[in-house]
């Protein structure tokens, strides 16, 4: 381990480290102003939440990335290695079977439909009231994960500077309200890019820095090593186990899944690509990206163990939170490097300002499409209501980060939402693509019986938590602290503020004691197995019982023969012969029409009530 000075978090932002903040900040203003300057400046409602569907794949995939791993990757992941190991890396091996499942068996369906709202597919399959409820699902959904992505810059800068959390998240904000109510989706995708690039600079300064000071990264890996940190053999197959091979490739394909294949921010992209062919190929770029910066946040990670291991800055106090040892390392054992704590702080922020720009710019997007009544509003008139409403969902976002920090740590908590939301509406789409004889009832009590379940588990699992203790650090190595410690009244904040009292005076065991400790919730209640299952299922829980209550339910009200194969998953139109017309919905089977990747834009127009309609 490193010897550890006894610095504490006084460091300060020196001018270059402003200079170098204030550029990223300003470069992602420029971004949104010169789009809302050029092409059509943003004047109708196509331009602006599609891009005029000309959006480039690379560029795309990039912002992807950016929308889903953001800040709440940045910082939750390296505290995840510190705490528990490395065995949350293998949650990669998700990522291919992600990529091909939403590539081939999602994404063709909605982009050949050429909506705006993924959830206006709900309506074509089922009813208005299964697509609002999946649209009221989103938004209450996304609100919260904005939240919390919003409030994890906030700490990281707070503990650099001794900037006020609630200052800082209205300045990220802001800046994100500015410009992507100005540039629409294309000022958001190409933030995406520059923030993307930015997050990639701050996390291999930190890795490069660190592994210049222990002399190369095997002396980093082996530290960890002999730490105990190194741990991918956890294979058990209880559903308890916080992290193991199979919560995390099959729970984090189906986490992630919810996101990629059916989710507004991530179809919002597809849609803005040319041809179905480009976005497939925007995720594709996408995959290896995932794999790239969930290494390089490991590999801090990894850095912060064997920097403080045995000098545990949240042991001395020094932190409150885990959530924050990136930012502490940075502006202790970094700062002596002008600029660097201005590139960290700044690729904190552009992991922030990606999620919540591309999170208004969707949710304005499904709120005009598939919330407010339809009206026969002027291009114009829906232009300007998009970014009235932009702007208010960044505003509402200011305002709920504030209950983030009662939320526990960033990383968690944001997987936690997309298990509990994010299963049941993939449980919905999937219900709808994979079975024809799904019906319009069985859609909304499996819906409903899903949120009812995955609701239950989660306030279950809050008000009786798990104890989930991390992986052992020390104050061995601490200066000046290897003497007589006099613990009366010790607190140690973490995930769930645990308190520790005792009067006892002679050296304290300070080994026993770990950064992830929980508060104690003996007794248990009598369904506490069930409270104690993985997050990493939520997801799996909620789509299956979609799936299962939403068959039975459809089976017993006499199914459903009048399917658009159209409207099925690419596999299932193999095996379902029905040329029908469906006679309730905007939507027509065209049987003129290439469906295996052409651009259909010639076959589409868009309809007064802003459903498309076949030509």
């Amino acid at each position: 381990m490193a010897d550890v000075s006894d610095t504490g978090t006084s460091g300060v932002f020196s001018v270059v480290d402003y200079v170098v903040f204030a550029v990223i900040l300003i470069v992602s203003a420029a971004i949104g102003l010169y789009h809302a300057c050029t092409g059509g400046h943003q004047r109708t409602t196509q331009e602006f939440f599609v891009g005029d569907r000309q959006m480039k794949f690379v560029p795309v995939g990039f912002s992807l990335l950016a929308s889903w791993m953001s800040a709440v990757a940045l910082l939750g992941t390296p505290s995840e290695c510190y705490s528990y190991g490395t065995m949350f890396w293998l949650i990669s091996g998700s990522y291919i079977f992600v990529t091909l499942i939403a590539a081939h068996l999602y994404i063709p369906v909605f982009y050949r439909l050429r909506l705006t709202s993924v959830y206006e597919y709900l309506q074509l399959r089922f009813s208005h009231a299964v697509k609002l409820i999946g649209a009221l699902a989103f938004i209450f959904h996304m609100i919260l994960y904005m939240a919390v992505v919003l409030y994890a810059p906030a700490i990281a800068i707070n503990a650099v500077t001794g900037f006020s959390i609630w200052k800082s998240i209205l300045t990220v904000g802001l800046v994100c309200v500015f410009y992507t109510t100005l540039g629409g989706i294309k000022a958001v995708i190409w933030t995406d890019v520059f923030q993307t690039l930015v997050m990639f600079a701050g996390l291999l300064a930190v890795i490069i820095q660190g592994s210049i000071a222990f002399g190369g990264f095997k002396n980093i890996w082996q530290i960890n090593q002999d730490g105990g940190r190194i741990i991918f053999n956890e294979f058990g197959i209880d559903p308890t186990i916080r992290h193991s091979l199979w919560s995390l490739v099959i729970g984090g394909t189906f986490t992630f899944l919810s996101n990629y294949g059916c989710n507004q921010l991530s179809v919002q992209r597809y849609l803005s690509c040319p041809s179905e062919r480009d976005a497939k190929r925007a995720l594709y770029v996408n995959c290896p990206l995932l794999f790239v910066i969930l290494s390089l946040t490991m590999m801090c990670g990894l850095v912060l163990f064997a920097m403080y291991g045995d000098c545990d800055p949240i042991l001395r106090g020094q932190i409150s939170r885990a959530d924050q040892l990136l930012p502490y390392y940075v502006i202790n054992e970094l700062g002596f490097i002008s600029g660097l704590a201005g590139l960290f702080i700044g690729c904190i922020f552009s992991g922030s300002l990606s999620t919540v720009s591309s999170g208004m710019n969707s949710l304005a997007a499904v709120t005009l499409e598939d919330v407010l009544p339809k009206q026969r509003f002027t291009e114009r008139t829906a232009a300007i209501l998009s970014k009235v409403l932009a702007c208010t969902y960044g505003l509402l976002c200011v305002g709920m980060a504030n209950l983030a920090g009662y939320m526990g740590p960033v990383l968690q908590v944001a997987l936690s939402l997309m298990g509990i939301i994010g299963g049941p509406l993939l449980g919905l789409f999937t219900l709808g693509l994979f079975f024809p004889c799904a019906n319009n009832k069985g859609a909304l009590v499996g819906v409903f019986a899903s949120f009812a379940i995955s609701t239950w588990m989660a306030i279950g699992a809050f008000l009786h938590p798990t104890p989930h203790l991390g992986l052992t650090t020390t104050l061995d190595d601490c200066p000046l602290l290897n003497t007589t410690l006099n613990t009366t009244d010790v607190t140690f904040l973490d995930d769930n503020t645990t308190y520790f009292e005792t009067t006892d005076t002679s050296l304290y065991n300070l080994t026993a004691f770990t950064t992830e400790a929980t508060k104690d919730t003996t007794p248990h209640p009598v369904l506490a197995s069930l409270y104690s299952i993985s997050y990493l299922w939520y997801s799996v829980i909620g789509m299956l019982v979609v799936l299962i209550v939403g068959v039975v339910t459809s089976l017993i009200t006499g199914g459903n023969e009048d399917v658009d194969p159209s409207l099925l998953s690419p596999v299932i139109q193999s095996f379902h012969s029905c040329n029908c017309r469906r006679s309730g919905h905007k939507l027509q089977r065209l049987d003129d029409l290439d469906m295996m990747d052409v651009d259909t834009n010639s076959y589409w127009k868009k309809s007064p009530n802003n459903i498309h309609t076949a030509l």
